[in-house]
């Protein structure tokens, strides 16, 4: 259940003199099983985001006289999910009752939902153990539409969004006449494959849908036969929401049976994609995110270059740009609050606006999600122009072919938030 307990401290953060409890953070994540591997490569990333905050002395939190007391540390603590929602709603109890305040999770929009459902009775019925949800990754739109929480935060672009992005460089493919659908067989993915149709329809309905399939999500060893389907269908592209093993295995799949089409993904820049496809790749992998390396801005090179000082085995190369943010925009919240109480920091998280190592965001307060730049890259060759650095010390890197402003990416919602 508790796999550990991480005080997360940098070297510089050692010299810093705190008497004060440290603040709790709970992942609640998939560390062991067929996506142990992304879960890992999320706490990597929210333990540097910690470092770092601890590094510049933590949060400061003020007493009842209103006078600031002893900075306070951020503490994270990992809970293993498993990646089953049921695991996930046990360790949410045991994270709460050993005095966490705020949950992390985002490997999964089945069990994001599960989450802020579990947590909105959570908080009607224990108002003074009221905790609030950070989400980094789960990316199904109705949980910031129709389930939208006051207790639950995103800071992931939902899939509408980021299909949005995919889409202004799909419009652009002339030559493009066909495509094939494929997915994972639950909420998020179901959700791709709509907004893909609807968007496909509206942007492109010269492009043939020639083939649509959803999955066993973390359940399919061998993706050949899926492959050929893709291929026997005479797709040009295939357009995907997977992540984890179940893309890589995919792609892995496709260049096996020799398909030559291109594929516009959510996830594909990472944790083994691009070295499992290799030169099959080059020009035909896209991937849309929150921010890639290879963004042209000192900035943002020397955070990179950071991390990868930070986690220098090349396998640990994910980096996720939005983690940072969303870490950095609790400590301000709490900062501003001056507590830790559920209903002070959301009205500040709600209203976070920041920037960093370039990167800007804001929370729109309406639904509780984060609106931010999105990019599109291309899979090409460490040292092709535009590709400084490659992905996970495999040679491939993702040129960035497309940047979207917030203001271009942000979708409407139908969010009726109850606020306490």
């Amino acid at each position: 259940m508790l796999l550990s307990l991480v005080l997360a401290l940098s070297p510089w953060a050692q010299a810093v003199q705190v008497a004060a409890e440290p603040i709790k953070l709970a992942m609640i994540e998939g560390l062991s099983g067929p996506f142990g591997n992304t879960g890992e490569a999320v706490f990597r990333n929210l333990l540097w985001a910690v470092e770092q905050v601890n590094a510049a002395g933590g949060v400061s939190l003020k007493t009842a006289s209103g006078s600031t007391t002893a900075k306070h540390l951020l503490l994270l603590t990992r809970y293993d999910s498993k990646g089953q929602t049921e695991e996930a709603l046990s360790v949410l109890k045991a994270a709460i009752d050993d005095g966490a305040r705020f949950i992390l999770q985002g490997n999964s929009s089945a069990v994001a939902a599960a989450l802020i459902d579990a947590i909105n009775k959570h908080n009607a019925r224990e108002p003074d153990k009221r905790v609030l949800f950070l989400n980094y990754a789960a990316v199904d739109p109705s949980l910031t539409n129709e389930k939208c929480s006051y207790w639950h935060f995103r800071f992931d672009a939902h899939a509408n969004m980021r299909m949005t992005a995919l889409m202004s460089v799909l419009k652009a493919d002339t030559a493009l006449k066909s495509v094939y659908l494929i997915g994972q067989d639950y909420s998020s993915g179901h959700a791709v494959a709509r907004e893909a149709k609807r968007q496909l329809a509206e942007l492109r309905p010269d492009v043939a849908l020639v083939g649509e399939e959803l999955h066993p999500i973390g359940r399919v060893k061998d993706f050949l036969p899926y492959a050929s389907k893709i291929k026997s269908s005479g797709a040009q592209a295939v357009i995907t929401g997977n992540f984890g093993n179940d893309l890589t295995l995919l792609i892995k799949a496709a260049k096996d049976v020799g398909f030559e089409g291109k594929f516009y993904t959510f996830y594909g820049n990472a944790l083994g994609a691009p070295a499992a496809i290799g030169d099959a790749g080059i020009g035909k992998v896209l991937a849309v995110a929150d921010w890639l390396p290879n963004v042209k801005n000192t900035q943002s090179e020397a955070f990179y270059k950071s991390f990868r000082a930070r986690f220098p085995n090349p396998a640990d190369d994910y980096v996720h740009m939005r983690m940072q943010l969303m870490v950095r925009a609790l400590a301000q919240a709490i900062d501003q609050a001056g507590t830790v109480n559920s209903i002070a920091v959301a009205a500040m998280l709600e209203r976070v606006s920041l920037t960093f190592s370039s990167q800007t965001g804001s929370m729109r307060a309406q639904d509780h999600q984060f609106q931010q730049p999105l990019v599109v890259g291309v899979m090409d060759k460490l040292g092709a122009p535009g590709v400084k650095f490659d992905v996970e010390g495999s040679g491939y890197g993702f040129r960035v072919v497309k940047t979207m402003a917030a203001a271009q990416a942000e979708q409407p919602s139908s969010c009726q938030m109850q606020r306490p």
